[in-house]
């Protein structure tokens, strides 16, 4: 599977194309904005684009969601049902920060904790991980150890946790309880900044480190949304 970052909007949120090699057929993981961008990428590489996937509701992830997804004819796949009241302020939104018209939408699937997702020969299992957001999920392809983890983890830092229905304790449980069993290999995709490894955020991460005692501290200082 091949990965390629395509950072959108002026929150330079991590919009990611995912494309099986084996089928050329592709996924667009939360496209937030400036589409013209991923459009071209989608180009360029001369792939079929199959699904555009949803971490969570907030605008600069899924903005741009419903106009790819009718452009290309394909579904919108998550986030947890959750998060339909953040999709649902889309408009309102995205008029307060100036990303233009976006228009909520209902998903064609809204995902649970356990589901999967598949596109081309991929496969990639679906994680509920609340606390940044209450509906957030995150995607994992066990075969190449890679995770598209949104706003729940960045390297050095978490989601923040101060936005309506956020709670910082559900945070440190889904990152401790639910990322952090898949494995230190693991590459992780956060929603904004550079990818890492979970090993090396639980070496090094003063949040979630493993030194770190128990749900101690308050929201991140990460200035994303």
């Amino acid at each position: 599977m091949k990965v390629t970052l395509i950072p959108v909007t002026p929150f330079q949120q991590n919009s990611s194309l995912l494309v099986c090699e084996a089928t050329r057929r592709a996924a667009v993981v939360d496209p937030g904005g400036d589409l013209d961008r991923i459009e071209a990428e989608i180009a360029r590489q001369g792939v079929q684009l199959e699904k555009v996937l949803l971490t969570h509701g907030h605008l600069d992830h899924c903005a741009g969601a419903k106009e790819l997804a009718e452009k290309f004819g394909v579904p919108i796949i998550g986030p947890h049902e959750d998060e339909r009241f953040w999709i649902d302020q889309l408009p309102q939104q995205s008029e307060r920060f100036g990303f233009g018209h976006a228009q909520a939408f209902e998903p064609d699937r809204w995902l649970a904790d356990g589901d999967t997702v598949q596109f081309g020969d991929e496969e990639l299992e679906v994680y509920h991980c609340p606390g940044h957001t209450p509906g957030h999920v995150v995607f994992f392809s066990r075969k190449h150890d890679l995770a598209l983890v949104g706003d729940v983890l960045f390297a050095g830092s978490i989601g923040r946790t101060d936005f309506p229905r956020g709670n910082h304790a559900d945070l440190i449980r889904s990152i401790r309880e639910k990322l952090w069993p898949l494995g230190n290999d693991v590459t992780f995709v956060p929603g904004h900044g550079p990818v890492s490894t979970f090993g090396e955020e639980r070496r090094t991460n003063p949040y979630v480190a493993d030194s770190v005692p128990g749900v101690s501290g308050g929201a991140s200082q990460a200035p994303w949304g």
